[in-house]
């Protein structure tokens, strides 16, 4: 077995990519900020430590060479809701859509920054706790969003919402800090016939944004993944 493990202990983070020196590169990168490492440079090898080792993220690589990363997601997530960041050098749209439908939490193109990259590992590490558990209120001292009680606040004030842009809020919010496609919103508010039709929902988060006083250039709770679709940052009050 190909792997290198500075240690078994569940709660660290497991990359399983073929490439050695991507994975020495991201190792000493996570090394340095005190993160446990364990590495596997196949996909057999990589759902085993996926199990036993318990990780708290997965950083996967697409391009194995004993099965594909896609398929490897899948059957992860068959097991596990830990955060998986996708990291590949695969930049079509479809790919990326798909990785998100089959449960990756965010999706990274080969090269990349590393400062971005530990950017998004700290995001979700952050929330791993959240793993697997619906969110159905949130509250920063700033937004409030409560699913029960049909109620958003905005600085103690009341935010009138169309029944959609809460239905998209809520989703987003649900699912916080994972990008979340334009075809599974549009399938999900506006129904099968329309999850071509982003336009409406170009349209929706602009309103949204709007009412939640989120600048569009520097957003900070609805960012847009280009192409891709759109994510709910949480906040730290």
């Amino acid at each position: 077995m190909d792997r290198t493990m500075s240690s078994p202990a569940a709660g660290g983070i497991l990359i399983i990519d073929d490439e050695v020196q991507i994975r020495r590169f991201l190792r000493i990168s996570l090394q340095t900020e005190g993160y446990q490492v364990n590495e596997a440079a196949t996909g057999g090898d990589g759902l085993a430590l996926a199990e036993t080792s318990q990780p708290a993220l997965i950083v996967l690589d697409l391009g194995l060479p004993d099965l594909d990363g896609q398929d490897v997601l899948g059957r992860i997530r068959a097991f596990s809701n830990v955060p998986v960041i996708i990291l590949s050098v695969r930049d079509d749209e479809g790919e990326k859509v798909r990785a998100l439908d089959l449960g990756a939490n965010d999706y990274v193109t080969k090269p990349f920054g590393v400062q971005e990259f530990l950017a998004r590992v700290r995001r979700h590490l952050g929330h791993v706790n959240d793993a697997g558990v619906v969110r159905n209120e949130y509250d920063d001292g700033h937004l409030r969003f409560d699913l029960a009680r049909h109620q958003v606040e905005l600085a103690g004030e009341p935010v009138k919402l169309t029944p959609k842009e809460f239905n998209v809020l809520g989703i987003l919010i649900r699912n916080a800090d994972r990008v979340i496609t334009q075809q599974q919103l549009l399938r999900q508010v506006w129904g099968e016939s329309h999850q071509h039709d982003s336009h409406y929902l170009r349209i929706l988060i602009g309103r949204l944004r709007h009412k939640l006083g989120d600048d569009p250039v520097a957003p900070t709770y609805l960012h847009t993944e280009p192409g891709v679709g759109y994510r709910f940052e949480t906040r730290v009050s």
